[in-house]
């Protein structure tokens, strides 16, 4: 007669999967994590994470980098000075397509946030004729959108106003300052931080362009086949990180981690707050990744700087959210 736990031992192998390491936890060995961001909102799952333990009790140790651009970000993920990159998604492909390094995307985030700010003397994009947009970098992720709602308004890049590359959001906060710098895309806190300085907004841009997978992460592909295991146990700790930031009983541990890691007022985490929990716009569920939005970053990609001959490609190759997925499995609710 076969016990009970060896007839259960019996089927998995005979099934092959019942009991493969893809169905359970990944064991907690310490392993130290270098993850590199933008400074902003996008970043709360990290935050909350970091701030309930969740990273602590997978054995994981979080050494977070700020970039300040994503030329930067990009050159050091593949130079491998560190693991994991947090940004605009469209980084990713253009890393793919553009530098040819072995990138993969494993997760969603947020849908951006992303306003269009303008000086006060600038009533509608067309207004921008002769001017700046400022940027991060001019081919990839927002500076596309931009570049697209100006097209719109028959503004041609580079004849009609000039690309002014900047650096990240906190650093276009202040980008404004100069008359000649007539409108960028902002996210929070920055967005209110410029308003506050005098910028004014034309709108969010997902009423402006449409669903979008703005923040997501991504690795170096072989990076992620041999590291797998701490892949999970990172995304897992992220997604309990985001399902704590959606949790309306839990609104003022968020504003107080926003205003202490950003140096925030509370008005200003307030308002970032309502921006984080606002659906299309803010954090996915679980931090998910947005398959409708990421065809529209493929398009956008087409359309705006010729990728593919213009023609946007299937999503798979860019993608491998089976960690993901695992990871969500393993999360707690």
């Amino acid at each position: 007669m076969i016990r009970p736990a060896l007839a259960t031992l019996s089927v998995a192998l005979i099934s092959g999967c019942a009991l493969t390491p893809q169905h359970a936890p990944p064991p907690n060995d310490p392993v130290t994590l270098k993850v590199n961001v933008f400074r902003g909102s996008s970043n709360i799952p990290i935050y909350l994470a970091q701030e309930n333990g969740y990273f602590s009790r997978r054995g994981l140790t979080i050494e977070m980098q700020f970039t300040p651009n994503s030329t930067a970000q990009r050159q050091g993920l593949a130079a491998g000075r560190f693991d994991i990159a947090h940004a605009a998604v469209d980084n990713a492909i253009a890393m793919i397509e553009v530098a040819k390094a072995d990138v993969v995307i494993v997760a969603g985030g947020d849908g951006g946030m992303n306003e269009l700010l303008v000086r006060p003397e600038i009533n509608r994009p067309a207004d921008i004729r002769g001017k700046s947009y400022v940027v991060d970098a001019p081919n990839t992720a927002y500076a596309l959108i931009g570049r697209k709602i100006f097209r719109e308004a028959s503004l041609r890049d580079g004849v009609d106003y000039k690309l002014d590359p900047l650096g990240g959001s906190e650093a276009r906060s202040n980008g404004l300052n100069v008359p000649e710098r007539a409108a960028t895309l902002l996210n929070p806190p920055w967005n209110f931080i410029a308003r506050d300085k005098g910028a004014k907004s034309l709108g969010r841009t997902t009423d402006l362009f449409g669903p979008y997978q703005a923040s997501g992460i991504f690795v170096m592909r072989p990076w992620a086949a041999k590291n797998g295991p701490a892949l999970e146990r990172y995304l897992a700790a992220y997604i309990e990180g985001c399902r704590v930031a959606q949790d309306p009983s839990q609104r003022e541990l968020v504003l107080r981690v926003l205003q202490r890691e950003l140096k925030l007022t509370q008005r200003i985490a307030e308002l970032t707050y309502t921006e984080l929990t606002t659906a299309g716009s803010g954090l996915a569920k679980d931090c998910s990744f947005d398959m409708k939005g990421f065809r529209n970053v493929l398009a956008l990609r087409a359309e705006i700087e010729g990728q593919w001959g213009g023609k946007a490609p299937a999503p798979d190759k860019y993608l491998d959210l089976s960690f993901f997925e695992r990871a969500r499995s393993h999360a707690r609710p």
